[in-house]
């Protein structure tokens, strides 16, 4: 069968050309040139590589690679993009990017990274989060349930699985409620930013010894949340 590859790149002319020298190889090539049509054939149709540009329509590339990430951890996502920065880099592999190519490219290069990311795919990879523990509370992501700071189990909603591995995955970072709303609730809903300030309440409730007093789950006024483990 021949392995699926969703291609996000809003330059028509070099899109048309990735597309069909990916089909050459044999892939199959689902080529879109929005962010949010990105995440809305993410969600439809199973896929075996994701190729991001960052600067795209309605939803940038890092954005895609951060909300992929809080479902799905094992998917290869290249990032293919005229960012070249370090800081840039930086921080696309840091949100989940496996790789990082900055254009313009050499078209070899590229499909070996294509090939190499595509195998390293096969097989589960070892970074993804399965179980995350902090002090005695404990999450687990495969079965959507925690156990709180009394030892006491809970199931949780997959939005709030969502909320908590990213909180998780950018730990010691301060996140900004813009910044959450885009990433777990997507720009199709947008909840007001007092249900974040809910989720956090009762994640305080379930994780720490005294809620009005946080050790884990701090406020920043005027910005958002971070989460200290």
């Amino acid at each position: 069968m021949a392995k699926r590859i969703l291609l996000v790149e809003d330059e028509e002319s070099l899109q048309d050309i990735i597309k069909l020298n990916l089909e050459l190889e044999g892939y199959e090539v689902s080529a879109v040139n929005n962010g949010r049509i990105a995440l809305e054939e993410f969600a439809g149709k199973r896929f075996d590589l994701v190729i991001l540009d960052v600067m795209l329509p309605e939803v940038d590339g890092f954005t895609i690679c951060q909300t992929i990430r809080l479902e799905n951890t094992r998917i290869p996502i290249l990032f293919l993009t005229a960012k070249s920065s370090v800081e840039d880099r930086v921080f696309g592999l840091k949100i989940g990017g496996d790789d990082y190519l900055t254009k313009p490219f050499n078209l070899d290069e590229f499909l070996l990274r294509v090939q190499s990311l595509l195998k390293r795919g096969e097989v589960p990879l070892g970074e993804s989060i399965g179980k995350f523990e902090f002090g005695n509370c404990s999450i687990n992501f495969n079965s959507f349930t925690i156990t709180d700071v009394e030892g006491r189990q809970h199931q949780l909603s997959k939005r709030e699985m969502k909320l908590l591995r990213l909180f998780v995955e950018r730990r010691n970072e301060v996140l900004s409620r813009e910044t959450i709303l885009e990433t777990v609730w997507g720009y199709d809903v947008f909840p007001s930013t007092r249900t974040i300030d809910n989720y956090i309440l009762a994640f305080r409730k379930y994780f720490e010894n005294d809620p009005k007093d946080p050790k884990h789950f701090h406020s920043v006024r005027s910005v958002g949340y971070r989460f200290v483990a």
